[in-house]
């Protein structure tokens, strides 16, 4: 997909050792101090394992686009998932690339103390400095041309995106991108969801970000629809 493409031709950093890992659909960008390649790969399919081995048994909890309950007795990550889409009036679904990142990130900081996940435009990261995100927002003239400062103190953080007009995920919406931001990436991958499929046009901005911040735990949110912006919250704009 070419929104793969862009995020990880931009977060290529000197400093860093970038490095791919694949398992089926996952397919994470990570940057970090150090080769952490089959660190990463185990932990991808450790958590892949336990997502598959949950759905395959419960298959509501693919094909949901609402919130479901999860059993007692699911993995840590599954219920992360569930409550994640309950916060935000989705399926636990909306919050799987978020989930796969954060959970793989977290294991990674016991090897390095900073990280950058990337997984199908989603992001996890921890820094020591500031650093920017560019924001792909299709063919909106904002595309490419601004992007957001993120503070080492506000990491690790989860910075999800959700669009209309690009990429493959599911959104009923047309926003040209739906950016949330949030301790628990899980529940910003879920809230940018959530938030794309109420934007059909610009007017929708509004309410939109509404949405987001009845979510407790989302930190900031940032939609873009055409010619149209609208931001709230820990968002800091600026120049690329």
């Amino acid at each position: 997909m070419y929104e793969k493409r862009f995020y990880r031709e931009y977060m290529k950093s000197k400093e860093f050792i970038n490095f791919t890992v694949i398992s089926k659909e996952s397919d994470l960008h990570i940057s970090a101090k150090t080769n952490l390649k089959k660190e990463a790969n185990k932990y991808l399919k450790k958590y892949r394992s336990s997502i598959k081995d949950y759905g395959d048994e419960n298959t509501n909890f693919y094909k949901s686009l609402s919130p479901i309950e999860v059993s007692d007795a699911a993995e840590e990550i599954v219920k992360h998932m569930a409550e994640a889409g309950a916060s935000a009036n989705v399926g636990p679904m909306a919050a799987v690339a978020g989930a796969v990142s954060q959970y793989v990130g977290l294991d990674l900081l016991n090897y390095t103390d900073e990280i950058m996940i990337e997984n199908g435009g989603d992001i996890f990261i921890k820094t020591n400095e500031k650093r920017k995100i560019l924001i792909y927002a299709g063919n909106s003239p904002f595309s490419e041309k601004i992007a957001l400062s993120i503070s080492p103190e506000d990491t690790p953080l989860g910075i999800c995106t959700s669009a209309g007009t690009i990429g493959h995920s599911l959104s009923f919406g047309r926003a040209d991108a739906v950016v949330a931001l949030s301790k628990d990436t899980l529940l910003a991958d879920a809230t940018a969801t959530a938030i794309g499929n109420i934007i059909k046009n610009p007017e929708d901005i509004k309410k939109g970000i509404e949405y987001g911040k009845a979510i407790k735990g989302i930190e900031g949110i940032l939609i873009i629809i055409r010619d149209k912006m609208g931001a709230w919250g820990k968002v800091e704009v600026i120049a690329p």
